[in-house]
């Protein structure tokens, strides 16, 4: 990819991000995108092959792939509702570019092996530390896998956005963490002992 002036990249990273909350995958074209970002489509091509190429970018660059930072609350069930907390006050802020962008994943093929190609490791560190800190404190006596946890959480919340819709709000929160994240992670927990 040929180096582009990070301001111009950031202008038509942005204008995309705003084109498909505004219009969708389907109907956005980079002519579109040029326009709003005040550049030519030559400079666009430079950097990027095409539009599921610079779509890829903006889901990996923008869309918060990582799990959100949490804090040490002291209690398991206090770490997890601080994660799913901020997981689900990131999606909800980038509500009309997911729901676009869920829709069209499954749609058009091209888009999703592009991105399944281009999706970086995602920094699930403090999931992690979450699960280790419950280790330490005796609330679980297995290790859990960090990624199989946030894999269960992002589905629940991805659920709740695709099929009932937001809000995200302290009910729906403390229902998934007390009924779903708390006994699945402390059954893992147990499995892997026994």
């Amino acid at each position: 990819m040929a180096p582009l002036d990070p301001d111009r990249a950031r202008a038509i990273l942005d204008a995309t991000m705003e084109l498909l909350s505004e219009v969708g995958y389907d109907r956005m074209s980079v002519d579109q995108i040029a326009k709003r970002a005040k550049a030519s489509k030559a400079t666009i091509y430079r950097r990027w092959a095409g539009k599921p190429e610079l779509v890829v970018d903006v889901i990996c660059r923008r869309l918060d792939m990582d799990a959100p930072p949490g804090e040490d609350t002291g209690s398991l069930r206090g770490d997890l509702v601080s994660i799913f907390r901020g997981l689900c006050e990131t999606v909800e802020r980038k509500h009309a570019m997911v729901i676009g962008l869920s829709s069209t994943l499954v749609s058009n093929q091209e888009l999703a092996r592009t991105l399944r190609a281009h999706m970086p490791a995602r920094n699930l560190g403090d999931v992690g530390a979450l699960v280790e800190r419950a280790r330490a404190r005796g609330e679980l006596s297995a290790a859990v896998d960090p990624v199989r946890l946030f894999g269960v959480a992002e589905a629940l919340v991805w659920h709740r956005m695709i099929f009932i819709g937001p809000p995200f709000d302290a009910e729906f929160v403390t229902g998934s963490v007390d009924g779903v994240l708390v006994p699945l992670v402390t059954a893992w927990s147990a499995e892997a002992v026994g």
